[in-house]
């Protein structure tokens, strides 16, 4: 037995020495030391665990009633159902015999140990040594290249081998028929069909028998508590840098999306104080336009005021004019109609109201002007020994009367200026 004595003692195992003296009531003197090292496994050795998958592939569990047999009821014995190969034997037997080689080949080179089996709580992972490692993956190997040439034989003849799986499950239905009828059940109908698709449904295909038919190996090494804790230590560590990543991303988020709402409600503000600002410039405007519109009306007025004043005097002086030439024609027309002739004074009067006439015509009264040139033409006529005839100068006359009507009755009135004397 190793002395434990000359090991060198630690603090933690001398505070598990203590805690177990404790508990049992004993001396911290008298628990033993026993030395536990893995390093020999870890250093002369490697585990592995063979892998073979997809092997189920090739049986199939059959029920009692394919095979003819019908179970008493009310029994309490149990009845497994048989399994039944879903290929000839001697295409299946050489797809199965490669994984119990490599199985067989790890368990001759390699050693159990149930204590790791108990701390891995797996029996699966066999420990073997380096220097028995080659042996090993050469059977191995060897193994897999018996199953690939199994598979390829499979699948080579896989048409035949269908048909001869077929012929053999209508055989097996029809003689369970059989058995059933002789035990005096009623053969349901469609049942050798049924067997048979059952059978049929369970057949591997050709993908099958290729991809999930497969065998390998796996290697494991011990990780060991103290690696598991360090493990667990950087875990945390990581995750606690996540963590601080995390949050630091978080915070800048907060950050980023404060910003954006900051610079969103600056330009809101500034939005809104631009339109707040072209708001009072329209509403300057229209003011403005308002203030000069109302000045252009005063302007206008004031204006119509002013050339109403300027044109008062000049419409006042044309209706006194048109006064005057209505006292002088209503004065000639008196006498040419008491005298039956125009005599010499009227006509004299009538030649200088003509001269008088274009003097004063600063409006450019046509129609009065033709009147009042036709009286003059008429006026001068020369007579001779007859007397004029006073028709034309009465009906003149008339006409310079009836022109000249209004603005002598408005100069009537007491607010208006006297008539002008010719």
């Amino acid at each position: 037995m190793l002395d434990t004595s000359l090991l060198p003692m630690n603090h933690t195992a001398t505070a598990r020495a203590e805690r177990a003296a404790e508990r049992v009531g004993a001396e911290p003197q008298q628990v033993e030391r026993l030395p536990f090292d893995l390093s020999v496994l870890e250093d002369d050795g490697v585990f592995v665990n063979v892998d073979a998958s997809g092997f189920g592939l090739l049986d199939r569990r059959l029920d009692w009633q394919a095979l003819g047999i019908s179970l008493p009821r009310g029994s309490d014995l149990a009845f497994r159902p048989p399994r039944c190969g879903l290929l000839p034997d001697r295409y299946r037997l050489p797809l199965l015999r490669p994984a119990a080689r490599a199985h067989a080949a790890l368990h001759r080179y390699s050693y159990r140990f149930r204590l790791t089996e108990t701390l891995f709580e797996t029996p699966a992972y066999r420990w073997i040594p380096w220097r028995a490692f080659d042996a090993f993956e050469s059977e191995f190997d060897a193994a897999r290249a018996a199953l690939e040439s199994a598979k390829e034989s499979v699948l080579e003849q896989y048409d035949a081998v269908r048909e001869e799986v077929i012929a053999t499950i209508l055989q097996l239905a029809a003689d369970s028929a059989r058995r059933l009828e002789a035990t005096g059940h009623v053969i349901p109908e469609g049942f050798q069909d049924a067997v048979l698709r059952g059978v049929l449904a369970a057949l591997p295909g050709p993908e099958d028998l290729q991809r999930k038919l497969t065998l390998g190996y796996r290697v494991g090494v011990i990780l060991l508590g103290s690696e598991m804790l360090e493990e667990q230590r950087r875990a945390r560590e990581e995750r606690r840098k996540l963590d601080e990543a995390e949050a630091q991303l978080r915070l800048e988020r907060r950050r980023q999306e404060a910003r954006e709402h900051l610079v969103q409600e600056e330009f809101w503000a500034e939005e809104e104080r631009i339109r707040r600002r072209l708001q009072a410039e329209e509403q300057e405007r229209q003011r403005e336009a308002e203030v000069k519109e109302r000045l252009r009306r005063l302007k206008v007025e004031a204006a119509k005021e002013r050339l109403q004043e300027a044109m008062s005097p000049l419409e006042e002086g044309a209706k006194q004019l048109h006064a005057a030439i209505f006292e002088a024609a209503t004065a000639m027309r008196t006498s040419l109609q008491k005298h039956g002739y125009l005599h010499g004074t009227s006509a004299k009067r009538a030649r200088e109201l003509a001269r008088w006439f274009r003097l004063m015509n600063w409006q450019s009264d046509q129609q009065l002007e033709t009147l009042i040139a036709e009286l003059q033409s008429l006026a001068t006529r020369p007579a001779g020994r007859k007397q004029r005839n006073p028709g034309p100068i009465d009906q003149v006359l008339g006409d310079i009367i009836e022109l000249c009507y209004a603005d002598a009755r408005d100069l009537t009135e007491p607010h208006r200026m006297g008539a002008l004397e010719i």
